[in-house]
């Protein structure tokens, strides 16, 4: 087997306050879908509450037959995950690279349709729904073609390329009346359903401030894939991947790490802000920021990238009926020594939450009242009465360890939309409010100055 197919089917595999307070939380109304375990009656520093799905969100009663376009990393992980809800068939797969679609009949069956031409499958009366796991640049005209064409749409995140592709989206999902959802599934996560609850039952006082931070310190997280040894003219359509793009000669750098470059991909932000801020926007129920500033650049990488390999995003939110007004800071570093991976924290006037997909931790800092020795210019004879530093009440809700993950339940929410009629979170709309944001990182990056933007009306001001 090519060893870097292997690679990517290997890898997309593996990625697979007090008694009030506390009854504010159990009387949610997400409550249903998140019913603790254990459940404190009082709010003790480091207690731990467990997190579960009373029922699987879809039925397995009705069968789908679905289709991939696109079958590297992403599309793979996508497709395995779909597969492990009952019911669901794969049926035919698209790739504009031949060692992808041979790898697809070894892995999943010789019946599997294989083709580099996605409009052969969008066009099969047998197939419901499409997974678009493609480079970002063809994310719109596929999603499109493929609604117009009768099929439910998983599309993978950012939702766009370039902003001006968002209302072509929405007219098509209306029109055509089918399902589509963007695959930025932490928000179906059970830590952000619970972050969720946390914050409408006051939790954490009036958000102020959320920040979302990423480090990464590899190749391939700075989006060095693997090339294969037999990528060639021959091998892969490299004109039909190009698309509307300025032409060059064939570059399988640029084909298999199309995340570096401008024409393709959408950098830092798209990949991995956008994940935030969709998750943020479903715990605030918010439509976004009316402002957006992004600085960073290539401090590591300089292997011909065109996007930044340090990034930091700013964003303001302005108070709405939904929302007080608050800030979102991202940051994105691949050269980042410690290593740390991803955080994610709502900081708020009565607490904090650190949040990820399957746990969240709650912070409430005691409050001093004006008698507290502390609050209070000391004296001599206070000397003996001084407190010591007493660290915040702490709260952790963890999944049972039998979790799915956020990518399952994303799907599920996405069969059980298809199956019974109804519509998902993510949705087109909802899909442009939070990769608009992102994608004008860009703009600001490249023009170094701040974007407006009208979140109600999905349009930039300036």
């Amino acid at each position: 087997m090519n060893t870097v197919i292997k690679n990517e089917i290997l890898e997309a595999k593996n990625m697979t306050s007090r008694r009030i307070f506390l009854k504010k939380m159990t009387t949610a109304g997400v409550a249903t879908m998140l019913t603790p375990v254990i459940l404190k009656s009082e709010m003790n520093p480091q207690s731990i509450t467990e997190m579960q799905r009373n029922s699987p969100p879809v039925s397995p009663n009705n069968n789908l037959q679905i289709a991939l376009i696109g079958a590297g990393g992403m599309g793979l992980a996508d497709a395995n995950t779909a597969l492990k809800h009952k019911g669901v068939k794969l049926m035919a797969v698209a790739d504009l690279y031949d060692g992808r679609l041979e790898k697809i009949k070894e892995v999943y069956g010789k019946d599997i349709q294989t083709t580099r031409d996605y409009r052969e499958i969008i066009n099969r009366e047998d197939i419901d729904a499409v997974i678009v796991a493609t480079h970002d640049h063809w994310h719109k005209d596929i999603a499109v073609a493929t609604l117009n064409a009768g099929k439910h749409v998983y599309l993978e995140k950012p939702m766009i390329h370039s902003i001006s592709e968002g209302h072509e989206l929405i007219a098509a999902q209306k029109k055509s009346g089918k399902v589509l959802e963007v695959g930025s599934q932490l928000l179906s996560s059970l830590g952000y359903e619970k972050a969720k609850e946390l914050v409408k039952s006051d939790a954490i006082g009036n958000l102020n401030l959320a920040e979302g931070v990423w480090q990464r310190r590899t190749s391939t997280g700075a989006w060095n894939y693997n090339i294969p040894e037999d990528a060639s003219p021959q091998t892969l359509d490299w004109d039909t991947f190009l698309k509307d793009k300025k032409r060059y000669e064939f570059d399988p750098e640029r084909f298999f790490r199309w995340r570096k470059y401008v024409d393709y991909g959408t950098g830092m932000n798209g990949d991995l802000f956008v994940h935030i801020i969709s998750g943020l926007h479903f715990v605030m129920d918010s439509y976004g920021p009316n402002k957006i500033y992004s600085s960073g650049g290539i401090r590591y990488w300089k292997d011909g990238r065109e996007v930044p390999d340090v990034l930091i995003g700013t964003f303001d939110y302005p108070e709405t009926k939904q929302h007080p007004g608050f800030n979102l800071s991202l940051r994105c570093n691949f050269v980042d020594g410690t290593n740390n991976g991803y955080v994610m924290r709502m900081v708020g006037s009565e607490g904090m939450l650190e949040v990820y997909e399957n746990k969240v931790t709650l912070f409430r800092n005691k409050v001093l009242s004006n008698e507290d020795p502390i609050m209070v210019l000391n004296t001599a004879k206070d000397v003996e009465a001084r407190k010591k530093i007493v660290g915040p009440e702490e709260v952790v809700y963890k999944a049972q360890e039998e979790y799915k993950g956020s990518h399952y339940d994303h799907f599920g929410y996405w069969f059980k939309a298809i199956k019974n009629g109804g519509d998902v979170v993510e949705n087109s709309t909802f899909g442009y409010r939070a990769a608009a944001p992102a994608v004008l990182c860009n703009e600001s990056y490249q023009e170094k100055k701040v974007v407006e933007w009208d979140p109600v009306k999905m349009k930039k001001i300036n």
